[in-house]
């Protein structure tokens, strides 16, 4: 099946993993080369765990996890599948970033440091409980058979902004943790004289924010959206190629309430494709 600008999504699609993967290392070069490791002994290497998990989970997974819906080889999957597959993502990097917050809270116990008294915390608090009221609502609405269909239609624009907020509030809440370690963690010499340490973190936000840019370009595409059911069940597979002009003209014709990403299973086309019926 075709995907309208296709190369386009795919350069996206690999810039996002590319960038996602470098800003995994980065922070576990952070942690092993200018810091003490990871352990879990109340120490400093105990709180290391929560820059790694929140890159690699909170931001990463979840980035993934809004995505996997528009990876056009899985639209042979079935709906039901995908959702488990997009929730299973989601639980993941939940789980994650719950054990960051308790590496935190028990370094800082350790410690004698008080808890809760910046904004990276409140934000960064914030997020974890609406992403968790995120995903008991998604599971409860979207993945219970006996929930209504007005009810999914009706609370699905709420889903896809909540998460698409969501993920920026973590990547803001990183940079904001990422610029509070740095200042309060570098002695001599200090952040304002850029030693290495300070210079290379800073790569790392500016990875971050790359990161979330592709993501949310990728989400945010109506031509990128996965197809309906419908669309996908009507379509043979044809050696000629011309499933995929069946498929445009279809999908410009073709409109469904419910879409497991959460953005309408109707795929807007230009004026001038929705007269060709072609994709590209």
């Amino acid at each position: 099946m075709a995907m309208e600008n296709f190369k386009q999504f795919l350069f996206a699609l690999s810039a996002a993993v590319s960038v996602g993967f470098v800003s995994t290392i980065f922070v576990l070069r952070w942690v092993f080369y200018f810091k003490e490791g990871l352990a879990w002994d109340g120490e400093l290497a105990e709180f290391n765990w929560h820059p790694v998990l929140i890159v690699t989970g909170f931001i990463c997974m979840q980035g993934i996890a809004i995505v996997v819906y528009r990876l056009p080889w899985t639209w042979k999957c079935s709906k039901l599948m995908m959702k488990f597959i997009h929730a299973g993502l989601n639980i993941l990097a939940f789980i994650f970033a719950v054990i960051s917050l308790v590496a935190v809270f028990d370094f800082h116990n350790a410690q004698n440091i008080p808890n809760m008294y910046s904004l990276h915390s409140w934000v960064g608090l914030a997020a974890v409980i609406l992403y968790s009221l995120q995903l008991v609502l998604g599971v409860c609405i979207y993945l219970i058979p006996i929930t209504p269909i007005y009810l999914r239609a009706a609370f699905m624009p709420l889903h896809v902004y909540s998460g698409l907020f969501i993920f920026a509030s973590v990547i803001t809440t990183a940079l904001m943790g990422i610029t509070e370690k740095l200042i309060f963690g570098l002695k001599y010499p200090k952040y304002k004289d850029s030693p290495p340490e300070a210079n290379f973190v800073n790569v790392l936000g500016v990875l971050i924010v790359v990161f979330g840019a592709i993501i949310l370009w990728i989400a945010t595409r109506p031509s990128w959206k996965r197809p309906s059911e419908q669309v996908l069940r009507s379509l043979p597979t044809y050696g000629d190629g011309s499933a995929g002009t069946k498929m445009g003209t279809a999908l410009s014709q073709q409109t469904d309430p419910i879409d497991p990403e959460g953005n309408g299973d109707a795929r807007r086309r230009s004026g001038k494709l929705e007269d060709s019926g072609q994709v590209n």
